[in-house]
């Protein structure tokens, strides 16, 4: 089902059809350095993960991470929105295959993700988290307006993470 869109793209729900999609672009080398390891080694692990994360996630909270394509038809990314049991708002999340990076896509999901939040989900605080060395990251959420709030431990993680958000620095 097709969520939201732009100039150049469609962000619509994954479906148990986009399971080659997801068992690539969670094998590339940013997502294992960024984003982490999720098993996902086969078509059945692809399809689980698209059923116990990406769309339980449609279900729970009305909202999700999308599958960025272009117009064509043509699967780029994913970008959407994470609820995370530690954070108090939902905080915005993408990823693209390396084809597609640094040709402003990014951006411009992220961009139509956020007004999403805000316009129809009526969102005011959204949240980001990033590695410390994703530079790539950490210049698209300040580009989207978001600001570096504070260092995190995830729990059950190994490394801290950069805090940003769209809130005013004393009411995060």
């Amino acid at each position: 089902m097709q969520v939201m869109s732009t100039e150049r793209l469609v962000l619509r729900e994954f479906t148990l059809e986009d399971a080659t999609f997801i068992l690539h672009l969670l094998q590339t080398p940013n997502w294992l350095e960024y984003i982490g390891d999720k098993g996902v080694r086969t078509l059945g692990d692809a399809r689980l993960y698209i059923t116990e994360s990406l769309r339980k996630s449609y279900k729970a909270h009305g909202f999700g991470l999308y599958l960025i394509e272009l117009k064509s038809g043509i699967p780029m990314g994913m970008c959407g929105l994470v609820k995370r049991d530690y954070l108090d708002h939902p905080d915005i999340g993408f990823a693209l295959l390396p084809e597609f990076q640094s040709q402003g896509f990014g951006f411009e999901a992220a961009h139509e993700v956020m007004n999403y939040a805000r316009k129809t989900l009526g969102f005011t605080t959204i949240f980001g988290i990033t590695l410390i060395n994703n530079k790539r990251s950490i210049c698209l959420l300040e580009k989207l307006g978001l600001k570096e709030v504070k260092t995190i431990k995830p729990p059950n993680s190994k490394e801290e993470v950069l805090l940003f958000s769209t809130a005013k620095q004393g009411s995060v």
